[in-house]
């Protein structure tokens, strides 16, 4: 007999049945553990209740949702601050439910194992009507196949092991979602079959490597003004460090972009600020684009990130390093990793000259001067907030201002900031805060969402209730969508008023609060900080044409597109 050799052992959850014991549900389960998963959400469906019983008799925690689409932009939140993350649909009506949030986690890199239940294999014999089914039974599959990065139907007991190994390998290795299938009457099968699992491992061409890194190590030995792009990729391999590890040996400042926002701890003496093209500081734009050599380490090269394409980076000053590209100037190497090129770089030990950082806002020694009659304003909310995040915060903003805005919050440690920055999927936040709340319920989570986004899955509250989680939810309302407002005015734009702040009656949970001058808000902030009994939800009253610096700026670039 064989027994599986775990990937990433978990010892504390890792069941005692040799493999060829168990069923094709119980090793998913296990290998799922043994990757760190401890919690998976979703909604059951009778395809998937098989699969459910299983998983609510296991050490794995179920986190019931209120939508699919929802349980999906929960489990890439909390695949984002655990390393990954698992949502469980039952077939078509939940798994195409699912469809938008796991096209953000691919487009984004956040590796959330999709699992769904379908009609069993002794139920399709001569293509019956089943309920959920659409077109064919690989309909879903075939769509999902374009979503994720590796895709499983479990049909074949017999490769159903390697195949469930396979798939979550890809997740592990790749950082985008993958796609497991399991036919109802599959989940208890029992291949009973010997299995030896033997992962892998990436590797560098030593030639290649060494290469690279040495002709990366003479160009910055010769530059004299270096500065490093710390993208998302640095977060998503864990390389937070050896990143670290390389700028401070060879005093290289670093930006960041609005993807990757907190990938290193904002208050770091090297730390520049946030490049974003035309779209950000003047001073930290100037900074990046003199230098004239610019390392990009994971980074993505987004429209958003890159300020509507108005960054101005030239390919000849830029070494361009991420999980599947090498570029230097204008040369390519193949099968470099970005860790072990970061990791070997750092040891030649390049010196080039330090550089003086820009001033930033949030280190120049001014502080918040409270104005307690004035009209809340988008850009005094943030300026106060900023006063009252620490260390043990996450910060979750929806798209539109809420993510601009929130571009100017001093973050203080790593994955403190999460914001669907490439995708822009309207709805992210407040069903991604019960992903940190299960992930990292030791942290206070504070989400800022527009009232649109609000609208579409602000009922995941629910949840949030239900698991006594003290979230601060602050809803800028400014009654309708108003980032689309500044690119393309009219009445489409506007959106139905709520009462916010009476939601919590609504919820049987929770206090509410509406605001719409700065002393309201520094007040409800106050009591919602010292509130750790429930969720708070702030209602803030914004100005129609209010908007933050950097919305305007990203207007101005963007509006001349639609």
């Amino acid at each position: 007999m064989t027994l599986l050799r775990a990937a990433t052992p978990s010892a504390a959850h890792a069941p005692h049945k040799p493999v060829d014991q168990l069923s094709i549900g119980e090793f998913l389960i296990r290998r799922l553990q043994d990757y760190g998963i401890r919690d998976v959400f979703g909604i059951p469906g009778d395809y998937v209740l098989a699969f459910y019983s299983m998983l609510e008799h296991s050490p794995i925690n179920l986190v019931g949702c209120c939508r699919e689409d929802n349980a999906g932009f929960a489990a890439d939140a909390y695949a984002r601050v655990n390393g990954m993350g698992a949502v469980c649909v039952t077939y078509c009506v939940g798994g195409l439910s699912l469809a938008n949030s796991i096209a953000g986690a691919f487009a984004e890199k956040s590796p959330v194992v999709v699992i769904t239940g379908s009609p069993g294999m002794s139920e399709r014999l001569n293509n019956p009507l089943l309920h959920h089914k659409v077109r064919d039974f690989r309909t879903q599959l075939e769509v999902f196949e374009k979503l994720c990065c590796a895709a499983t139907e479990l049909v074949d007991p017999t490769i159903a092991f390697r195949e469930i190994d396979r798939v979550l390998e890809a997740a592990a290795r790749y950082k985008r979602p993958v796609y497991i299938e399991i036919p109802r009457d599959m989940v208890r099968v029992v291949p009973g079959l010997p299995y030896d699992f033997r992962r892998a491992e990436p590797k560098s061409d030593p030639l290649a490597l060494a290469e690279a890194t040495s002709e990366a190590a003479r160009w910055l030995n010769a530059c004299q003004r270096p500065a490093i792009i710390a993208g998302v990729e640095i977060h998503r391999f864990a390389l937070q460090d050896d990143l670290m590890q390389l700028a401070e040996s060879s005093r290289i400042p670093i930006a960041a972009t609005i993807l990757s926002k907190s990938v290193i701890r904002e208050t770091h003496p090297l730390y520049v600020g946030l490049y974003e093209g035309a779209m950000g500081r003047e001073e930290v734009t100037k900074f990046v684009e003199d230098s004239d050599c610019l390392l990009l380490f994971g980074t993505f090269l987004t429209d958003i990130d890159m300020g509507i394409y108005t960054a101005n980076l030239d390919p000849a000053k830029c070494i361009y390093a991420t999980s599947e590209d090498l570029r230097i100037r204008h040369h390519h190497y193949q099968d470099v990793l970005l860790g072990d090129f970061i990791r070997e770089l750092t040891a030649l030990g390049p010196r080039p000259p330090a550089r003086a950082i820009p001033d930033r806002p949030a280190t120049n020694g001014a502080q918040f001067v409270l104005k307690p009659a004035e009209p809340i304003t988008i850009t005094r909310l943030i300026a106060r907030l900023n006063e009252s995040l620490d260390a043990n915060t996450i910060v979750i903003s929806d798209v539109g201002d809420a993510l601009f805005a929130a571009t100017e919050l001093t973050t203080h440690a790593r994955t403190e900031f999460i914001g669907p920055a490439y995708y822009t999927s309207m709805g992210f936040a407040v069903p991604a805060s019960l992903g940190t709340g299960v992930a990292r319920p030791n942290m206070r989570t504070v989400v800022l969402v527009g009232d649109g986004a609000f609208q579409m899955t602000g009922n995941e509250l629910s949840s949030i209730v239900r698991h006594g989680f003290d979230h601060i939810v602050i809803v800028l309302d400014n009654q309708g969508y108003g980032t689309e407002r500044f690119l393309h005015p009219g009445d489409f734009n506007e959106i139905h008023p709520w009462n916010y702040a009476k939601l919590t009656e609504v919820l049987r949970g929770g206090t509410g609060y509406e605001v719409r001058t700065e002393g309201e808000f520094d007040d409800a902030l106050d009591k919602a900080w010292a509130d750790n009994s429930g969720m708070s939800l702030i209602h803030v009253h914004l100005p129609v044409n209010d908007c933050s610096p950097p919305l305007a700026r990203l207007a101005d670039k963007l509006s001349k597109k639609v």
